[in-house]
């Protein structure tokens, strides 16, 4: 896949690469490819989360109940 840049745009990228420890620009267009997928994800939870019937309260000791059963399904 080859990408067309206008050089302000290109410049921006070679920055981002030297700057940020990257080897390539297009490893620096790959890790923005993850996050972005990344992004959409966490978004797609929170609207299923957001349109979900409530359950449970969560509240202390809804917490506390979490951290007794993580403890003991080790």
């Amino acid at each position: 896949m080859n990408i067309s840049l206008p050089e302000t745009l290109k410049t921006f990228v070679d920055q981002q690469v030297s700057g940020r420890g990257f080897g390539t620009s297009s490893e620096y267009v790959r890790e923005l490819i993850r996050k972005d997928q990344d992004r959409q994800n966490l978004r797609r939870l929170m609207l299923d989360g957001a349109t979900s019937t409530q359950t449970q309260s969560v509240d202390e000791s809804y917490f506390a109940d979490l951290r007794d059963r993580a403890r003991h399904s080790r």
